[in-house]
């Protein structure tokens, strides 16, 4: 990887671009990511790419590996890391960049057999970013050969990787809408059956609930499919 020429810098804009296309798409998070890589492992010619994300959902937070462009099984595998572990807990607990000339003289670095097997060897980590400086992630990049990483190479990743981080934080937040959204549009249907069913039967609205509660355990549909079919046998009826 040499130094970044103005080509190699209209290209991260390009990848920049893509990027944020990205966040008003319909692509899923799994997506997202993965595109993040490839088009950071494109325009710069790295080796190897990879992104890790913050887990939260566990009693101890955990840094996941999310996505790399490595065809490799050894690299795909599912692996995570202790919150202060490694390089990309150094990286996140540290926020900011990380750079080794030799991945497997650095003790922070916990694969050293994999980096020999895969022929990695100068490493680039940088904290996806977003407001008020919270860290959600770490994007590396790896090469294959002794590298300096240049103060524009390190700008410029650290721009993909904070572009990187608006479009994830974007694209959860849209998911987490969109669950609400059908979450009370299923409420209001669910509420609608149970007035049709407190009408043919002549029972409470709690009554009318259960009753609708214990058809979608019954036959294995949600409580919304079975508020659907109530209200279509309303129309059809």
């Amino acid at each position: 990887m040499d130094n970044l020429t103005t080509i190699d810098y209209e290209k991260y804009i390009k990848a920049l671009s893509d990027i944020s296309s990205a966040i008003t798409s319909d692509l899923y998070i799994e997506e997202i990511l993965k595109l993040i890589v490839m088009v950071t492992a494109k325009v710069t010619g790295l080796e190897i790419c990879s992104l890790w994300l913050v887990d939260n959902s566990g009693t101890q937070k955990k840094i996941r590996l999310k996505a790399t462009q490595a065809i490799d099984p050894d690299y795909m595998q599912d692996r995570s890391l202790d919150f202060n572990e490694g390089v990309v807990g150094y990286v996140v607990s540290n926020n900011k960049p990380l750079i080794l000339k030799e991945v497997i003289n650095e003790p922070r670095f916990k694969e050293k057999e994999m980096a020999k097997k895969l022929g990695l060897v100068s490493m680039l980590s940088v904290p996806l970013q977003i407001k008020k400086g919270e860290v959600i992630g770490v994007l590396n990049c790896f090469t294959a050969v002794p590298h300096d990483f240049t103060e524009p190479e390190i700008n410029l990743i650290t721009a993909v990787a904070n572009q990187a981080a608006v479009a994830i934080m974007n694209t959860e937040l849209m998911v987490k809408s969109k669950v609400i959204q059908e979450e009370l549009e299923a409420r209001k249907l669910v509420e609608k059956a149970k007035e049709i069913i407190m009408s043919r039967k002549n029972i409470s609205g709690n009554d009318a609930f259960r009753w609708i509660q214990k058809q979608s355990m019954n036959t294995r549909k949600s409580m919304r499919q079975v508020a659907e079919a109530i209200l279509l046998s309303e129309d059809i009826g």
